[in-house]
């Protein structure tokens, strides 16, 4: 594994703006009632970006306190349509968790 000393820009993927970084909310009942009950909000995000980049975008884009920041890839799934297999895309997402006073509006 890479590890990046201090100050040490990353080699892979383009520079980010946090409008970059941050695709989409994912909105599916499990991410709203955890977004209700426990100030947890789940993004669809650049592949490319990494849990620092994530953590400043959405601090940046809506004025909110990131305690801390989950990731993971998650895999297409396979599909079939009139016989001929296929494969949904794959993409990766954030679980950001925010301090006890923070919110965000979805809605």
């Amino acid at each position: 594994m890479l590890r990046l000393k201090p100050g040490e820009q990353r080699t892979k993927g383009p520079k980010l703006q946090p409008y970059q970084i941050i695709l989409r909310p994912i909105v599916t009942e499990k991410s709203l009632h955890l977004a209700e009950r426990r100030r947890h909000y789940t993004f669809e995000v650049n592949q490319y970006a990494t849990k620092p980049e994530i953590k400043s975008a959405v601090e940046e884009l809506f004025h909110v306190r990131v305690l801390r920041v989950r990731v993971m890839n998650r895999l297409g799934k396979p599909k079939r349509f009139r016989g001929i297999e296929g494969r949904t895309s794959g993409y990766k997402k954030a679980i950001v968790v925010l301090h006890p006073e923070d919110h965000i509006e979805l809605f």
